[in-house]
């Protein structure tokens, strides 16, 4: 009896994995001059399932400011992109084409603020200023 239950168990696990899989969201905006990246929640789509796995990125510089595309994609598709205009991607100057590829949802939007371990409250950094006031590192460090 164990052993049916736990092959049903199994059998819907997979079923509803490979039925209903999990749809990537990336957000999408087409070639738009904008103050912002195109990262606000109106921009979010859902990805064709099982074939658009990836979120694409790409920033183009112009002489005019900078514009974003952002769309779903394949992954492998996206990175063949992203290499063959490697040799277009120079940040900041005018002409300049980047593509970025990601698979996780919602990758392509705003990238995260960054911590800096200086400006955080963390005991890590109170364990770090008292180890070098003290002259050794903790135990849990070495």
């Amino acid at each position: 009896m164990r052993a049916l239950l736990l092959l049903l168990t199994a059998l819907c696990g997979y079923t509803f994995t490979s039925v209903w899989p999990l749809q990537m969201q990336c957000y999408h905006c087409e070639e738009m001059l904008l103050n912002n990246d195109c990262s606000s929640p109106n921009f979010i789509v859902n990805c064709t399932a099982n074939i658009q796995d990836a979120c694409q990125k790409e920033v183009i510089v112009g002489a005019h400011g900078v514009s974003y595309r952002k769309a779903c994609a394949s992954y492998t598709t996206c990175l063949i992109a992203s290499a063959g205009y490697q040799p277009f991607c120079s940040p900041g100057r005018v002409g300049s084409v980047c593509i970025s590829c990601c698979n996780t949802p919602l990758c392509n939007g705003p990238r995260p603020p960054r911590i800096s371990i200086a400006h955080s409250h963390t005991p890590l950094r109170h364990l770090l200023a008292l180890s070098i006031t003290v002259g050794t590192l903790p135990a849990i460090l070495l």
